[in-house]
C-alpha cells in the first residue's frame, strides 16, 4: 500500500506532527493509500515557501512557464493509466469520468502554458498631450486553493495552472476524501522542472488550516470550489482581510424541455445532466422543467431509462452510477426524497441504497413547497416539474438560491433566445446538458454559486493585479502651483 507525503518546497516531506490516515475507497469501503496530514507547523513551512519562491517565478520567462505546464500536461498524459486508478479507487469514477478528467486535465495544462504568454495590459490614448498611458498584469503573489473531491483534478489544476502561468505560488489544500489526486500533481510538476516552492500541496484537516489562509498577510487571493456554506465563510474572511476571493459553489441547475423536443433526446440530455458521477456535480441538472404537452411522455422514458442504468463498481467498464464518496450522503438524499413524496410527489424509481451505493432516483409531480426542489441533494436524485408556459419556466428557474448552470431543449430560437437572456445563471447551453466545462471558456455562477470565473484568460484576470502607468518628458508636466 502507498504512502503518500505532503509535497513542499519541491520535496516529500513527512508530517511534522506524525499523523497518518486511512484513505478510504469508496466503492469497497476499504484503505486505498495511507495519506500524511498536515498541521500548522507544516502550514506555516508550505507559506514559507511559497512566499520565498514567489518573485523568481515571477521573474521567470513566460517561455520557461509554458515550457513547465506542456511538459506537465506530457506527463501527466504518460500516466494516464495510473491517474485513472487512483481516480476509480479515490473518488469512486466510473471509467468514462475517469477519461474525462485526464483529458481535461492536460487540455487545462496546455491552455494555462499559452496564457503564460498573454499576460497583458493595453494602451490608453491621454488627455495630456505627449503621454503615454497604459496598464501592466502583474501576479498577485501567493495564492491559497482549496479543491473539492467530485473532480479533484480538474477542479484542482484549474485552480493552480493559471494562478503558475500568471506568475503566482501556490498552496493547494485538497479535499480530505481525495488528497491523493492532489498530491501525484506535485511529483509530476517536479518531473516537468518547476522550481521548488511554487507549488504546494498539504492535505490536512478544517481545523488545522482554521483561518491560516484567510489571515496571513502573505497569502494574496483564495480561490474554493466547494459547498456554499463553507464558501460564504471564506470569501467573508477574506474581505475582512482585503484578499481577492473567487468561489464556485453549490447549484440546482434546471434542465428546461420545451414541447417541440424530440422526447427521446431531450431523455437522454437530462439523463446525462444528473446522473453523470452519481450526480455529485455542482452543474448536475437536478430540476427538470418539461411542458405539460410532453410531460407524461416524458416522464415515462425518462423512468424507464433510468431503471435501466447499471449501478456498480467504477471498475467495472459497464457500470454508469457508480457509488457516493460516503454512505451519509444516502440518508441525507433519503430525507429529501421522503419529504418530496410525503407532500404530493410521486416516486417513479429509485430511493434505495447499499452502502455507499444509491440507485438512480426519479420524482414526479415536484413543486415549490418541496425541500428537494431547492435543495441541493448532490446525488443521483432528480425531480421532474410540470410547467405550461415561458413565464411559469423563467420563474421556476430562477426560484432558487443558486444560479450555475441551465440547459434548454428546444428548435424554438425564440423561445430558446429569451430564456438565454431572463435565466439567471452563469451558463446556459441550447440543447445541451447542464454538465460542460472547457478550459478557455469563463466558467462560474451568480447568487449563491459563486463569484468570479475560472478558465482561460478570465483566471488570469482574477490571479492579476492591474497597473495603470503613464511616462512624459521630464518638465512636460505643468502644474498650477
Amino acid at each position: 500500500m502507498k504512502e503518500y507525503k505532503l509535497f513542499i518546497n519541491g520535496k516529500d516531506q513527512a508530517s511534522s506532527s506524525g499523523i497518518i490516515v486511512d484513505d478510504i475507497n469508496p466503492s469497497t469501503g476499504e484503505v486505498f493509500a495511507k495519506v500524511h496530514m498536515a498541521d500548522k507547523a507544516d502550514i506555516e513551512d508550505a507559506i514559507a515557501s511559497a512566499y520565498t519562491a514567489q518573485k523568481g517565478w515571477a521573474a521567470t520567462a513566460p517561455r520557461e512557464k509554458e515550457s513547465v505546464l506542456l511538459k506537465a500536461a506530457d506527463l501527466f498524459e504518460e500516466r494516464a493509466e495510473e491517474i485513472k486508478n487512483i481516480l476509480m479507487h479515490e473518488s469512486g469514477s466510473v471509467i468514462a469520468k475517469c477519461m474525462f478528467e485526464i483529458g481535461m486535465v492536460a487540455d487545462i495544462l496546455r491552455t494555462a502554458a499559452g496564457e503564460a504568454r498573454r499576460v497583458s495590459g493595453e494602451t490608453f490614448t491621454s488627455n495630456d498631450p505627449g503621454t503615454f498611458s497604459y496598464s501592466l498584469r502583474r501576479p498577485l503573489g501567493v495564492i491559497a486553493g482549496i479543491s473539492p473531491f467530485n473532480a479533484p483534478m480538474i477542479l484542482s489544476s484549474k485552480k493552480f495552472a493559471f494562478a503558475l502561468a500568471a506568475g503566482n505560488t501556490f498552496i493547494l489544500k485538497p479535499s480530505s476524501h481525495t488528497p491523493v489526486c492532489g498530491l501525484v500533481f506535485g511529483e509530476i510538476f517536479r518531473d516537468a522542472g518547476l522550481p521548488d516552492g511554487v507549488l504546494n500541496i498539504i492535505p490536512c484537516s478544517s481545523r488545522d488550516i482554521g483561518d491560516s489562509f484567510q489571515v496571513d498577510p502573505r497569502i494574496s487571493m483564495i480561490t474554493l470550489t466547494g459547498s456554499t456554506e463553507v464558501g460564504k465563510k471564506v470569501a467573508a474572511a477574506a474581505a475582512a482581510n482585503l484578499k481577492k476571493c473567487t468561489v464556485e459553489l453549490g447549484g440546482k441547475s434546471p434542465t428546461i424541455i420545451l414541447d417541440d423536443a424530440d422526447v427521446d433526446f431531450a431523455v437522454d440530455t437530462a439523463a446525462f445532466s444528473i446522473f453523470l458521477h452519481q450526480g455529485q456535480i455542482c452543474m448536475a441538472g437536478s430540476r427538470i422543467l418539461v411542458q405539460e404537452k410532453i410531460y407524461d411522455e416524458f416522464c415515462e422514458k425518462f423512468a424507464a431509462k433510468v431503471k435501466n442504468l447499471k449501478v456498480g463498481r467504477p471498475d467495472d467498464p459497464t457500470t454508469i452510477v457508480g457509488p457516493l464518496i460516503e454512505e451519509a450522503q444516502c440518508q441525507f438524499i433519503n430525507g429529501l426524497v421522503d419529504d418530496a413524496v410525503s407532500k404530493g410527489a410521486d416516486l417513479l424509481a429509485g430511493r434505495e441504497s447499499e452502502g455507499t451505493y444509491y440507485k438512480p432516483t426519479v420524482v414526479t409531480n415536484v413543486n415549490e413547497s418541496m425541500t428537494i426542489f431547492h435543495e441541493e441533494a448532490f446525488g443521483p436524485a432528480a425531480v421532474i416539474v410540470k410547467v405550461k408556459d415561458l413565464d411559469e419556466i423563467i420563474a421556476m428557474s430562477n426560484n432558487s438560491n443558486y444560479g450555475l448552470s441551465s440547459a434548454i431543449v428546444t428548435n424554438d430560437l425564440s423561445a430558446a433566445q429569451r430564456l438565454i437572456e431572463d435565466l439567471e445563471a452563469g451558463m446556459v447551453h441550447v440543447n445541451g446538458p447542464t454538465i460542460q466545462d472547457e478550459a478557455h471558456i469563463p466558467f462560474g455562477g451568480v447568487k449563491e454559486s459563486g463569484m468570479g470565473r475560472e478558465g482561460g484568460h478570465f483566471s488570469i484576470e482574477e490571479m492579476t493585479e492591474l497597473k495603470w502607468v503613464t511616462v512624459e518628458g521630464l518638465g512636460n508636466h505643468k502644474y498650477p502651483f
